[in-house]
């Protein structure tokens, strides 16, 4: 059994509802999400000229190995109609592997920890917030020190509505 940290987000459509939906077919095909954060708003990273998006960092148990899991939550995008036509373009959809326990992995398909995830504030917030103490398995860092010294400014706001 794993425990993967995973980041939803999406920036196009009902933003909420494909959070809940990209969650809902989580829970049906890859395992069983034990904790999930607060929705977060995002200025767009990347390309800047399009709309914010909602983030949301999930911790799921899982019986699936990385590779496995990753071919699944593409699959998972695709159902949800996610287009890849524009390399960090707008999307209702994108699910991202951060950690895998202290797995340390680099495949064509796959790198564990996200290598960006110690410099990406919309990332490392909502993890903060489900798991602090967190360990990075490359810099021995928690995740709450990664979020301390993060020097991204890019505006990360946590929403009031419900994440259900």
């Amino acid at each position: 059994m794993y425990t993967a940290y995973l980041l939803i987000g999406g920036n196009l459509g009902d933003r909420q509802f494909y959070l809940q939906t990209a969650r809902e077919l989580i829970q049906q095909f890859c395992g069983n999400i034990v904790h999930y954060s607060a929705i977060y708003e995002t200025a767009a990273w990347g390309i800047m000229n399009q709309p914010s998006f909602y983030n949301q960092a999930l911790a799921l148990e899982t019986n699936m190995e990385p590779e496995k899991l990753m071919l699944e939550l593409l699959r998972i995008e695709e159902l949800m109609g996610r287009k890849r036509s524009i390399k960090m373009g707008p999307r209702v959809i994108d699910l991202d592997i951060l950690l895998i326990d202290n797995r340390i992995l680099s495949g064509s398909l796959l790198t564990l920890p996200h290598p960006s995830l110690p410099i990406r504030r919309f990332a490392l917030m909502p993890l903060a917030e489900i798991a602090p103490m967190l360990l990075h398995p490359i810099s021995g860092k928690t995740i709450a020190q990664l979020l301390i010294e993060c020097t991204d400014t890019l505006d990360v706001q946590k929403k009031t509505i419900e994440a259900n």
